[in-house]
């Protein structure tokens, strides 16, 4: 390890980063790096704005994952360099504001039995059913199931806040369905990690992923589905069901109720709540109009 990447990661712990968050930011630093093929404390303002430009232009990265970056950037810079950072010369891109895809509920079935095994059934099952983040899904732990209250603990969430999630009676008997199919039973995770789940430690939020998109594709779903799809697919139900706003935001772990609110853009029962108001005009026949 290098002496600038243990500083880093130094700095990252002091402030209590998520795991998540260390590692992406480490990966951009060493990524910056590698595109000037210099050490990143020999890079300066310049150097960023070229690799702004190159992650737009040649990457064809997204806005917000372009954010993401120079905040990371802006996290070495500062708090481990103690060198100035200046807003005017790294602006953070103007943010697309896309409506996510959304499965009905035919759909979401068809996705589960679609499964390519039993243990990535259940993991679209548990993700769906609790509208949990993959990250979150795989660092579930056995005690974290509370079927005498019914609920699901989410411990260090994202932003490190714990929460607690619905647990449904049919992803209860599933789950046990899928301990009593376990050779070797876990003793701390849900689900183990290793060629037959067997390992001390849990699976990647990538091992998700590709529960996600193996199901997708034998679904016919491909290139509309990704695990985040199933957490809209949770909340746009929840409120199509009837479940009011805030209550979804608690669930999902959202700071801000603006950040919950677009599912009332999903929302079949929002949206056709409404009458056009073309359906209020009083329009002359065809007929007439070509007489």
């Amino acid at each position: 390890m290098t002496h600038l990447r243990k500083m880093m990661l130094e700095e990252l712990e002091r402030r209590n980063y998520a795991q998540t968050t260390r590692d992406c930011y480490i990966q951009t630093i060493e990524d910056f790096a590698r595109y000037f093929k210099r050490p990143p404390d020999q890079l300066g303002p310049e150097h960023i704005r070229e690799y702004q430009a190159y992650l737009f232009r040649e990457r064809k990265l997204a806005a917000r994952t372009v954010t993401q970056r120079l905040a990371a950037l802006r996290f070495f810079f500062i708090q481990t360099m103690k060198k100035p950072w200046s807003v005017a010369d790294t602006p953070y891109p103007k943010k697309a504001r896309h409506l996510p895809s959304i499965l009905s509920p035919e759909e979401v079935a068809l996705l589960i039995d679609s499964a390519q095994t039993r243990f990535h059934r259940i993991v679209l099952m548990t993700l769906y059913g609790t509208g949990v983040r993959r990250a979150e899904l795989a660092r579930l732990q056995l005690p974290d199931i509370d079927s005498r209250r019914m609920v699901l603990h989410i411990r260090g969430g994202k932003g490190c806040q714990d929460r607690d999630v619905m647990l449904s009676p049919i992803l209860l008997e599933a789950l046990r369905d899928y301990w009593r199919g376990l050779k070797r039973k876990p003793t701390d995770w849900l689900f183990p990690g290793g060629p037959c789940h067997t390992a001390p430690r849990p699976i990647t939020p990538k091992t998700v992923w590709y529960a996600c998109q193996k199901a997708a594709q034998r679904a016919g779903l491909q290139n509309r589905i990704h695990p985040h799809t199933l957490r809209h697919c949770f909340a746009t139900h929840l409120l199509e069901n009837g479940a009011d706003l805030r209550t979804i935001q608690l669930l999902l772990g959202h700071h801000d109720l603006k950040e919950t609110s677009i599912y009332l853009h999903l929302s079949r029962r929002h949206l056709q709540a409404t009458a056009s108001p073309l359906d209020s005009l009083v329009l002359k026949g065809r007929s007439q109009q070509e007489e």
